[in-house]
């Protein structure tokens, strides 16, 4: 029978299993002393099948968590049955309106066989697609009219208020908004420029487009079809470091 209360055994587990999933993945072990942390894993867990059942029935006793550096996260959970292996589910985002959820399908979690290999296998062919796709979906529901943005290029909205806003992919493109004005939303992550002085706003644009071109991600200007916006040109990228833009999930 396994050892359900073995905490080498997971977080030994969750370790090799991090290593193996591309996209720089790491894992942070909770023993059962992180009462309030396991408690709002629990809260977090984003399925309605397999491991909802298995929490509804068993409390989270300790965990991995795995986490990339978009904010994607997972969660590794025992089975509490008599078979072996593990469980892993997706962890929802924090911070996010309830609205932005609605109408997208739960990525319900999967069992794993004990073998950390061949696990990160079955993660990556099966769960790792239906999660970004799901994530991909309620953070677009949760920035609303503002373009969602992605690694290699960032996108600004210009707002009906004459504003702009951002969801940059990263703390990189992050900093760099910060750096020129922008404010981030702690709900929706959303930066945003105000448009009450639109030279400041124009200097800020075309500070972004070049600090961004240097690091080799491209910028764009979008606008709402209630607003037009100003004429800004920003500076080309070299031809070395422009990457394509990729459509979103």
């Amino acid at each position: 029978m396994p050892d359900h209360e073995n905490s080498e055994r997971l977080a030994s587990y969750a370790d090799v299993l991090a290593g193996e999933l591309s996209g720089a993945w790491t894992s942070t072990y909770l023993p059962s002393e992180n009462k309030d942390d396991l408690i709002d894993l629990t809260d977090r867990v984003w399925d309605l099948d397999l491991v909802a059942d298995t929490l509804a029935e068993t409390a989270l006793r300790h965990a991995a968590v795995l986490s990339r550096p978009d904010g994607a996260q997972f969660l590794v959970l025992d089975r509490y049955d008599d078979r072996d292996g593990f469980l892993v589910a997706a962890l929802a985002p924090q911070n996010l309106p309830d609205e932005a959820y609605r109408a997208v399908p739960e990525p319900n979690g999967i069992a794993l066989v004990d073998d950390p290999f061949q696990g990160a296998e079955t993660v990556a062919g099966d769960l790792l697609a239906r999660y970004d796709s799901a994530l991909a979906q309620v953070r677009h529901n949760a920035i609303g009219g503002v373009q969602p943005s992605q690694p290699e290029r960032v996108v600004l909205t210009w707002q009906p208020d004459g504003s702009l806003a951002a969801a940059p992919v990263g703390e990189v493109a992050g900093a760099v908004l910060s750096e020129q004005g922008f404010v981030q939303d702690p709900q929706s992550g959303i930066f945003r420029l105000g448009g009450d002085d639109t030279t400041v706003q124009a200097h800020a644009v075309l500070a972004i487009g070049r600090q961004l071109d240097a690091l080799g991600i491209s910028t764009a200007l979008q606008h709402t079809a209630t607003r037009t916006a100003p004429t800004v040109t920003l500076p080309p990228a070299p031809a070395a470091t422009r990457a394509p833009a990729r459509r979103t999930r």
